[in-house]
């Protein structure tokens, strides 16, 4: 493996910096990025952090609300680090959330809905193909291939409005592309409440898309042909979906806050797609399991740990741990180890995998980069990002080099 570079960036709650690592079959290093002064603007009105030009490693690109690109010298310091899911295609799929009250974005979407933007890598220069107003809320997207008379699309759900919204997928079919194809109503009129969805895959080996309704703790099952809700299956206590390399199995997890005044009792769990039956669950006392990820080559499911709750539940919470389960027994849930990383008081601690390279990535809060040999767990380098108290650490996907959570 050649030398590649990645980016990392560290909210510190009133500013984000930026990080590059430089990564070899040598060994790694990181260089901090200064920040450049904030905008100032409201948050709607903030740009997002695109990612870093690699042709000089420190200036950055940035889309601006109203749907300009343009590349700065340094990050401004409140620019927003917005999720991007990466379709098969390599384009970047960017999740605008909108406020935190009905998330909505009103700087894009001046019908009250938020949106996603696409964009795309032109030898080394983002091209934004578009941006659409798809549903209130935060977003999470799943890729289903051209098949069955429809062209590749993408589903889209709307955390707010508990609903699914198709969008065409292919660049190349210019009259279905970034244009709404349809509408999946996840509202159940005999439960109270509402779906919430947040969790969505689709399985080859089905053929059918999967989504967790989060208010319902069921899991939808959807035939991305018709468009219909075949059945909804429980799903305990689970916050995410994650489908296994096979296909043929969907991962929950979460945690339960109010069985125990004292301890959070983390949750995961594996429902069978074809039949929507939970076939395994284990409880993890005093652990917050905060994303998970499968190895590039399937072998093994990692589960970062992070921090959730308050008072005697947080402090008893075990905040430096990754779990390793062997993927290759599932649907059983064998934890083949607990390796130590740095500790994450934050709610969410993504990890990475350098691509073509056996190494696993792994942030914390204090400010640092784990990097662990993924066959045997053992800890290679620790690298220092920035300062100490980051309240969520995100990477960059931009350039390819990195894939993850």
């Amino acid at each position: 493996m050649s030398s590649i570079q990645f980016a990392c960036h560290l909210d510190y709650g009133k500013e984000g910096r930026l990080a590059v690592v430089s990564l070899s079959r040598n060994g790694a290093e990181a260089r901090p990025l200064e920040p450049a002064s904030p905008t100032g603007r409201p948050a709607p009105e903030r740009p997002t952090f695109v990612g870093v030009d690699w042709q000089d490693g420190r200036s950055v690109f940035l889309l601006e609300a109203g749907g300009s690109l343009r590349r700065v010298e340094a990050l401004p310091a409140d620019a927003v680090p917005t999720y991007a899911y990466v379709a098969p295609d390599g384009a970047l799929w960017f999740s605008h959330d909108g406020d935190k009250e009905e998330g909505r974005d009103p700087a894009r979407c001046p019908g009250g809905e938020a949106a996603v933007s696409v964009i795309r890598d032109h030898g080394g220069t983002p091209r934004l193909d578009g941006t659409v107003c798809v549903g209130r809320g935060h977003h999470v997207t799943a890729f289903v291939p051209a098949g069955g008379g429809h062209p590749a699309r993408a589903f889209v759900s709307n955390l707010l409005d508990g609903d699914l919204v198709v969008l065409g997928a292919d660049p190349a079919d210019g009259a279905t592309y970034l244009k709404e194809l349809g509408r999946v109503d996840l509202r159940d009129p005999e439960r109270q409440g509402d779906p919430f969805p947040h969790g969505l895959v689709h399985s080859p080996a089905t053929g059918r898309v999967y989504n967790l309704n989060n208010g319902y703790r069921t899991v939808a099952c959807i035939d991305p042909e018709s468009l219909r809700l075949e059945r909804a299956s429980p799903m305990g206590v689970s916050s995410n979906l994650l489908l296994s390399p096979c296909g043929r199995f969907l991962i929950g997890k979460g945690a339960d806050r109010k069985s125990d005044p004292e301890h959070v009792l983390g949750r995961v769990c594996v429902m069978e797609a074809e039949s929507g039956r939970v076939v395994a669950e284990q409880t993890l006392p005093d652990l917050y399991p905060s994303t998970y990820r499968f190895s590039p080559d399937g072998r093994r499911l990692y589960v970062t740990s992070a921090a959730t709750g308050k008072g005697t539940q947080r402090e008893r919470l075990r905040k430096d741990l990754l779990l390793v389960y062997d993927a290759a027994r599932l649907p059983e849930l064998i934890l083949i180890q607990e390796l130590r990383v740095g500790p994450a008081d934050c709610g969410r601690r993504p990890l990475a995998f350098p691509r073509e390279d056996g190494r696993v990535l792994v942030p914390d809060s204090e400010g640092g980069l784990s990097i662990l040999d993924g066959l045997t767990g053992r800890l290679l380098q620790h690298l220092t990002l920035g300062p100490p108290g980051v309240r969520e650490p995100a990477f960059s996907y931009w350039g390819g080099a990195i894939t993850g959570a």
